[in-house]
């Protein structure tokens, strides 16, 4: 459940962990803190969060880096938070496996929105709480197999590993295979964002599972096709 969750908020800045832990504390989160990405590693892999506030920036490791290495292990959920100007950081934040990233300055509302999303709709509880109709509980196509129940996906017959906001957006073009999705339905229908986003969150979620679909089946990966000035589908070969 959603006021079940715990969160881990990684910042150097005091004031900023002190403010986001007070509202989201107000949303019945339970709240774990750390101000370095070493201390954040050890805990983001020895407990089990529901989710992880990153903050980009951390002295000696840096965000990126944790991101990474906690990606090794584990899928939980990360939001980096990053500075203006800080662009190119959070294009490698994504491709390091972020799913989400709020620019600071920020509002804690905004924060706190950002993670109820991602809290309702990425967590293996909710995909199995999600109104799929039954026939499409498992998708089944030449190279790739969804199973929506199991929260797994089989390239070529192999299991790969995915982020849950990778598996969401896999899931998401699968249900409608061939039928093009521009970057601002996407951002809506998958980040679940009533306001404008940034597109490259699109573009990079997209490269990082191509990426994790080609090394186990290249079939799989061109199944993912840019439809260049719209967007992407899921093509099923013919």
């Amino acid at each position: 459940m959603e006021q079940m969750a715990r969160i881990l908020v990684v910042d150097d800045e005091e004031r900023i962990r002190r403010l986001l832990k007070m509202y989201l504390e107000r949303e019945n989160f339970e709240i774990d803190e750390a101000e370095d990405g070493e201390q954040a590693l050890e805990l983001a892999l020895r407990e089990d969060y529901s989710i992880i506030l990153l903050d980009l920036m951390l002295p000696g490791m840096d965000g990126i880096e944790v991101c990474q290495r906690i990606r090794e292990q584990k899928a939980t959920p990360i939001i980096m938070l990053t500075a203006k100007g800080e662009e190119t950081n959070r294009v490698n934040g994504f491709e390091a496996g972020a799913d989400d990233y709020v620019v600071k300055p920020f509002s804690p509302r905004e924060v706190v929105f950002r993670v109820k999303a991602i809290l309702r709709r990425s967590s293996a509880t909710a995909y199995l709480k999600t109104e799929v109709a039954p026939s499409h509980s498992v998708l089944v196509f030449a190279n790739l197999t969804i199973d929506h129940d199991a929260h797994k996906v089989l390239a070529s017959g192999q299991e790969v590993n995915l982020t849950p906001k990778e598996y969401e957006l896999l899931h998401y073009l699968a249900l409608s295979p061939d039928k093009v999705f521009t970057r601002e339905e996407l951002l809506k229908d998958v980040w679940h964002y009533d306001f404008f986003g940034d597109l490259r969150t699109v573009d990079t979620h997209i490269k990082r599972l191509r990426e994790k679909l080609n090394r186990v089946s290249p079939d799989a990966a061109q199944m993912i096709a840019t439809v260049w000035g719209v967007g992407y589908k899921l093509e099923v070969p013919k």
